[in-house]
């Protein structure tokens, strides 16, 4: 049996005929850059999310740099953030011209510590880039009030947690701003890039919908420099589709979650956790293999062996990568995300796994251990 980590052409022909639909009609009216399909969008993510505001932008990496640049975030102010993600959360911090600066996570969520990002504040810090890891939120309510005593914008990087909440409050609906991917394997993924950035403010959701179109409101006069980076209506279409699956999909992921919590219980394998208050969405459920016991690439070559795809996200931390080096106070400095890097490992989860596939995953892990 082939259990991929993701299967695109499965969750596609669930909904062909939507899908199909809406880009038809988005053809036949031959309006492909941003447009009415694009605004239906926003309006229907902001009232998701609990937002005021939403602005589709090109992808989810423009989706956190819009909303720096917007708020006036640039050459010498710092940005904390946390070395263990994609490297897009720290990318649009020096993309911005700000400093980027690393705090450590915590082992049980892989997200911020909120003690190591207080030791981390200084009077250059204009700004803390949380990250909802793996679709489940970071400790939002201190990371908050540390914001509000030192004045402290927050730009959530919910780009893998559209659908989670914290004590029933949804991602993106937390910070000054928060920024979502489209990439096709999100939980909401399109058919190639897009983005969009949440926010309560007025005043920084029209500032970012004149940079997204090269710092004007459409016409020729310019009265900032922008960015190419409007969402296309195409994609605008087939996302407003799949949201009416969504809820059902994130349901999905986390029963197949549930299934493997009980299947996988008693292996020397440390399995993610919900925190008491979180609706996670499991964009990824990721185990951590403990370096020392059991041997991670061992257990991973038998994986595809058996055919079960199975990822590590991420295995080095950005603050030891060699474009970030000197942002960094090198190896040993940040030892929650550099051990996580070693242990992590992410199994299947998309909704569209059958009970066969689910059951075969497990069966695969646990062969490992007991050799049958």
């Amino acid at each position: 049996m082939q259990v991929p980590m993701a299967d695109l052409r499965a969750q596609y022909l669930g909904m062909k005929a939507e899908i199909d639909r809406a880009v038809l009609e988005v053809l036949e009216s031959a309006q492909f850059i941003l447009g009415d399909r694009v605004a239906r969008l926003e309006t229907r993510i902001a009232s998701y999310c609990g937002a005021k505001h939403a602005v589709g932008v090109a992808s989810g990496t423009d989706a956190l740099l819009l909303p720096l640049v917007a708020m006036g975030i640039g050459p010498g102010d710092e940005v904390i953030t946390s070395p263990f993600t994609f490297v897009a959360t720290v990318e649009v911090i020096c993309l911005a011209g700000a400093t980027p600066v690393f705090a450590d996570i915590q082992p049980d969520t892989f997200t911020l510590d909120p003690a190591s990002v207080a030791s981390k504040i200084t009077p250059r810090t204009r700004a803390i880039i949380p990250v909802h890891l793996y679709g489940q939120l970071a400790s939002m309510t201190e990371l908050r009030a540390l914001a509000e005593r030192y004045g402290l914008k927050i730009v959530e990087d919910a780009a893998q947690a559209i659908g989670a909440a914290q004590q029933g409050v949804r991602a993106g609906a937390w910070g000054d701003a928060a920024g979502f991917s489209f990439f096709p394997t999100k939980n909401l993924g399109a058919a190639g890039d897009g983005g969009m950035v949440t926010t309560d403010d007025e005043e920084l959701a029209a500032k970012m919908r004149e940079l997204r179109f090269h710092g004007s409101g459409g016409t020729y006069y310019y009265r900032s420099i922008g960015y190419n980076s409007r969402l296309d209506a195409l994609q605008a279409a087939i996302l407003d589709a799949k949201m009416n699956a969504l809820e059902a999909w994130n349901d999905a992921r986390r029963a197949n979650a549930a299934y493997y919590r009980e299947a996988l219980a008693g292996l020397p394998l440390v399995l993610p956790i919900e925190v008491e208050g979180n609706h996670h969405i499991y964009h990824q459920f990721t185990v951590r293999v403990p370096k020392g016991e059991v041997d991670r690439e061992a257990l991973r070559g038998h994986l595809q062996a058996r055919g079960v795809g199975n990822a590590v996200y991420y295995p080095l931390p950005i603050h030891l990568q060699d474009a970030y080096l000197r942002w960094s106070e090198g190896p040993g400095s940040l030892p929650e995300s550099e051990r996580a890097a070693e242990e992590v490992l992410s199994l299947p989860v998309y909704p569209e796994m059958t009970a066969e596939q689910r059951a075969y995953v497990a069966d695969s892990v646990r062969s490992f251990f007991t050799g049958r």
